[in-house]
């Protein structure tokens, strides 16, 4: 047992010599550059909620110049950009895009967050770009479940909060 103890701290003692630390590293957070998607598809809006939250504290541990990060939605997850009011005209059940949802937007666009939609979608659930908070053609991807497994070929990590 002594044995083992003592390896222990010589191993952990040559990893901090090597600079191996838990410390925080040059970049002042300790987690380096990150790619990230993270998948929204679902209409429940205190669970989208959650999801920018956990977005923000994201960005707040890594720093928004350590993150290439992308929020893609597809089906009932296209509730997060549509305005409450946009809905009798849809094939969707619920708008989640009210003040404090679009202020939540905002601020994350703001700090580089990008927010993909899903082309089929929109046709299918009969959702014109316009009834979307904040919304242009370049925002637009022809498959969200594409874009998703596109964007883990290039390495991104996936989270779905």
């Amino acid at each position: 047992m002594k044995i083992f103890k003592t390896l222990i701290a010589a191993l952990i003692g040559g990893a901090m010599a090597l600079g191996l630390s838990t410390s925080a590293s040059a970049d002042g957070h300790g987690y380096g550059k990150q790619k990230v998607v993270y998948h929204v598809n679902y209409y429940d809006a205190k669970r989208q909620t959650g999801a920018l939250r956990n977005i923000q504290n994201h960005i707040n541990a890594v720093g928004a110049e350590n993150l290439d990060l992308r929020v893609v939605m597809h089906g009932n997850g296209l509730s997060l950009l549509l305005e409450p009011d946009q809905v009798a005209n849809t094939k969707m059940k619920s708008g989640s895009a009210d003040a404090d949802m679009t202020a939540r937007i905002a601020n994350l666009k703001n700090q580089g967050v990008t927010f993909k939609i899903c082309a089929n979608t929109l046709k299918g659930r009969k959702v014109a770009l316009n009834m979307l908070y904040d919304a242009s053609e370049s925002d637009v991807v022809p498959s969200g479940v594409a874009e998703i497994a596109h964007l883990q070929g290039q390495g991104f990590a996936y989270l779905r909060p």
